[in-house]
């Protein structure tokens, strides 16, 4: 089925910067005393969870918040490191609200809805305001103001910072008004709680059935709206910069109760992450974008220093300039280092294909910071009237600045690779990391189920087909504070008069039963292989053949092969324990079940996406000089509605029109 125009996306009339106000101008409200009678779910808590349940409960909401961790501080948006965009335009450098919104359009290779990225950029000022008065504690410049830096993509400063770990200090802030409300009671907080399904009552979201994952109880929840904040699904390719516990199953519940599930294939390849070392490895560790600011990224320009480097015979650092080849410098001399995560991530990828990849797989490259250190140091050294020219004083003042900047990263990767990014050049390389697509969802945030929002990472709505770095933040704090208590109330005010949800109906009864099902059925599955024998399987046939770069041959051996691993699955897989106890390993099945269906709806979007863009690169569609060639058929959101089997999803298109931008070529040189 396709859909164009009629697509209900639920847009604002009026100019494009005028959309947001006249929008808030024109809704219905809840007053206070009526929010007390209104309770909402939030599932996930981390930045848009807890700012979304932080807002909502301060505004007189009751809510209840779950998250799977023992705590809302261990959500993952705590791994967030490099910063969070925001168009104040401290530095006077030409940036603006409109410039902010270009930025990120054309960062998504022009596949993302105008109207919500405008609003996105419109609101991004708010938040940097609403995390100072936190206590977030931002990097500062000498003159007090807050600090920027560059990130891929733009050609401005408009990154907010707080060293490397920018995720854990936004987090902590909205954690802080999360306890403010638990402490109110207005706030009701399951730690250690899984959702495992929604209930639907006259067809509206209505509650959840989720488990306590510490008694494997399982429990009902009601009320009048259900919210997800649970983050995206790059741990269908088990290795992923994602923590562990990441996966889909909340999205891929409410899509087999009618959410739309939207661009599953855009997925972010990072460039710059710690490479592979081995298969025992469960997880990838990002290092922060930022680095790429004042590191240079590069390969040796003859094979033979390559093989030399790899026997170990020649040290990265004694390599003569004039053998290096700054790639991205020399293709891209625009943006250099800086081009956007996909463009960067492909080029990486290959270099290494054509046999210049450092490392002893041949998949990895240098990020080499030599050069910052002597500039900061020279810097420095003239600032405190020494000798410029004393190579010791400018190189030890110069690893103090970058120190100041990234000291966090470099402890980072020093523990895990064992080397000194200060003396040695570091090595990277791209690795499955954010998540585009996710539920499809109206300009409300609400996806096709009535009363269920998505929020986040867990939606598809403001990145298109690549996500610019430091926006993920800026999206789910957008969503949480800003947005979603503006549109969810639109809704709800229609429930004044409702009353509590009751838990007791056949609703809930069935969503129980259901849930108890497939439990039983995978505690008592007789098998032989455990649950990450299945999932490295399907990790594998995801990053063969549905990863970095994908082709229609592959593509559709993958969807036959996922099929294979899934029936597998449900033959062969062994589940130790018992049902009604703490099982982590049940607790995994069920998200490894889901993603085995993911999977399959992943590599059939990307076969039906003939062109390349942003994080969807298919061979077939490439310029003469390796770049993505879009096709402009397919300048559309591809939103899949669940008919049974991931193979036979339906497929409704969402026309994205760009009236206010001019859609060209994607060019970074």
């Amino acid at each position: 089925m396709q859909i164009g125009s009629n697509f209900p996306s639920q847009l604002p009339e009026g100019p494009l910067a005028d959309k947001w106000t006249n929008y808030k101008n024109h809704i219905n409200l809840v007053n206070p005393a009526n929010k007390r009678l209104i309770d909402v779910i939030v599932v996930g808590s981390g930045l848009a969870g807890g700012s979304a349940s932080a807002t909502l409960a301060e505004l007189g909401y009751n809510v209840k918040t779950f998250c799977f961790q023992d705590s809302p501080r261990r959500a993952h948006s705590i791994a967030a490191q490099g910063g969070i965009n925001a168009a104040k335009n401290y530095q006077g450098d030409g940036d603006s609200t409109y410039r902010l919104f270009y930025d990120t359009v054309k960062g998504g290779d022009y596949r993302s809805r105008e109207a919500n990225v405008y609003r996105l950029a419109e609101v991004s000022a708010n938040i940097i305001d609403q995390c100072v008065a936190q206590g977030v504690p931002f990097a500062r410049d000498y003159g007090g103001l807050l600090d920027n830096r560059s990130f891929g993509g733009v050609l401005v400063s408009r990154t907010f910072y707080a060293k490397g770990q920018t995720g854990q200090q936004l987090l902590l802030g909205a954690y802080s008004a999360m306890n403010r409300q638990i402490a109110r009671g207005k706030i009701k907080m399951y730690n250690r709680h899984e959702m495992l399904e929604l209930v639907m009552v006259d067809g509206k979201a209505r509650g959840i059935i989720a488990r306590d994952l510490v008694t494997g109880e399982i429990e009902r929840h009601s009320a009048h709206a259900v919210v997800i904040a649970s983050g995206g699904y790059g741990n269908v390719f088990f290795l992923s910069t994602n923590a562990m516990g990441s996966n889909v199953s909340a999205t891929w519940k409410i899509h087999k109760k009618g959410a739309w599930f939207a661009n599953p294939c855009y997925t972010q390849i990072h460039p710059t992450c710690i490479p592979v070392s081995g298969d025992h490895q469960s997880k990838l560790t990002l290092m922060s974008e930022s680095l790429r600011n004042d590191g240079r990224i590069w390969v040796p320009k003859k094979k033979e220093d390559v093989e030399a480097i790899r026997a170990g015979k020649l040290k990265a650092k004694d390599l003569p300039e004039e053998d290096r080849d700054y790639y991205l410098e020399r293709r891209y001399p625009a943006f250099g280092n800086l081009v956007p995560r996909d463009v960067a991530s492909r080029a990486a990828k290959e270099r290494c294909d054509a046999g210049f990849g450092v490392n002893a797989t041949g998949e990895a490259v240098y990020l080499d910071f030599a050069a910052a250190i002597e500039r900061y140091g020279k810097e420095q050294a003239h600032l405190k009237g020494l000798d410029e020219n004393d190579k010791k004083v400018v190189t030890d003042l110069g690893k103090e600045v970058i120190k100041s900047k990234y000291g966090n990263l470099f402890q980072m990767y020093e523990k895990i690779v064992d080397d000194n990014p200060y003396e040695m050049p570091m090595m990277i390389y791209p690795a499955v990391h954010y998540t585009m697509g996710g539920t499809w969802v109206d300009y409300n945030l609400m996806s096709t189920i009535p009363g269920c929002y998505v929020i986040g990472e867990a939606n598809f709505s403001d990145h298109g087909a690549n996500r610019l770095g430091a926006s993920a933040l800026m999206q789910g704090l957008a969503d949480g504070y800003f947005v979603l208590p503006y549109t969810i109330g639109d809704y709800l005010s229609n429930d004044i008069r409702t009353g509590k949800i009751p838990t007791d109906t056949p609703e809930f009864d069935e969503a129980e039963k259901s849930v108890r099902d497939q439990l039983e059925r995978l505690i008592n599955n007789k098998g032989t292989k455990s649950v990450d024998y299945f999932h490295k399987k399907l990790g594998k046939v995801m990053w063969d053949k549905v990863g970095m770069a994908r082709n229609a041959q592959g593509l559709k051996e993958a969807m036959v092969e996922i099929k294979e691993i899934r029936e597998a699955f449900w033959k062969d897989v062994k589940i130790p324990g018992t049902l009604n106890e703490y099982n982590e390993e049940l607790a995994k099945a069920g998200r490894v079940a889901d993603f085995l269906e993911l999977g399959e709806l992943f590599a059939k979007d990307a076969l039906h996406r003939e062109e390349s863009c942003g994080g969807h690169f298919r061979e077939e569609h490439q310029t003469p000089e390796g770049e993505a060639k879009r096709n402009p058929e397919f300048q559309y959101a591809a939103a899949w509605e669940y008919k049974g089997e991931p193979g036979d999803a339906v497929l409704h298109k969402e026309e994205l029109k760009y009236e206010n931008i001019e859609v060209k070529e994607r060019s970074y040189k």
